[in-house]
């Protein structure tokens, strides 16, 4: 009797063990097929350039990308239009005295990566008034270390070598952001710096707003 009992005990236990096998494969078949229907999804909301491969890394990282590239769109669109409405509203005014006069000082302002959003918007504001007008790309640099302004120049060459920039580090990636005059050959000559530097160019994107361009680097 004692046997027969033990027999019973361990083909139950051998049914629940098979039971949770079982079950466990199901749920893990269900998991990477809902994973596989997302992926393809996801690939198929951006285009083929951005995900080469069809591995769930290159399509995770090509859509980051493609969202990024979406946000600077809409940031060159937003400063184009802010742009177009500032000269709208100055084409029916006289030009400021002030613009014409020369600069008595330079004027350097710094900012801490600590500061928050809010206090980042009112240096933007406080810039704007001074100004008169938002300059182009102005939302587009989340924290500046440094925004400094400079007396105009009779050299435009001078004036014109000015240049704003931001960089982002997240361990060994690093993303570029400069926005500067328009310049023959500007592009090659910061590519060829980065892989002096022993950098390896990532990502790419520019976006051009009259004689500004903006330069966006993805580099490890």
């Amino acid at each position: 009797r004692r046997k027969r009992r033990r027999r019973a005990r361990s083909c139950k236990n051998r049914e629940d063990a098979e039971s949770q096998r079982m079950t466990h494969i199901a749920v893990e078949r269900n998991r990477r097929r809902q994973m596989n229907e997302y992926l393809a999804a996801l690939r198929s909301l951006m285009p083929e350039s951005y995900a080469h491969r069809g591995d769930q890394a290159s399509i995770v990282g090509g859509a980051i990308d493609f969202v990024k590239e979406l946000e600077q769109l809409l940031q060159s669109l937003e400063a184009q239009k802010r742009t177009l409405l500032a000269q709208q509203q100055q084409d029916h005014k006289p030009p400021p005295i002030r613009d014409a006069m020369p600069s008595p000082s330079i004027t350097v302002t710094a900012a801490a990566t600590t500061t928050t959003r809010s206090g980042s918007g009112e240096g933007k504001q406080a810039a704007a008034t001074r100004d008169g007008m938002s300059p182009p790309f102005a939302g587009f640099f989340t924290y500046p270390q440094f925004v400094c302004r400079l007396p105009p120049r009779d050299d435009a060459d001078d004036h014109a070598g000015a240049a704003d920039i931001e960089v982002t580090l997240v361990e060994t990636h690093a993303s570029v952001r400069v926005m500067a005059p328009r310049r023959p050959g500007q592009l090659l000559r910061m590519v060829a710096g980065m892989e002096a530097l022993r950098l390896t160019v990532l990502h790419l994107n520019v976006t051009t707003l009259g004689s500004l361009a903006l330069y966006s680097l993805s580099v490890k």
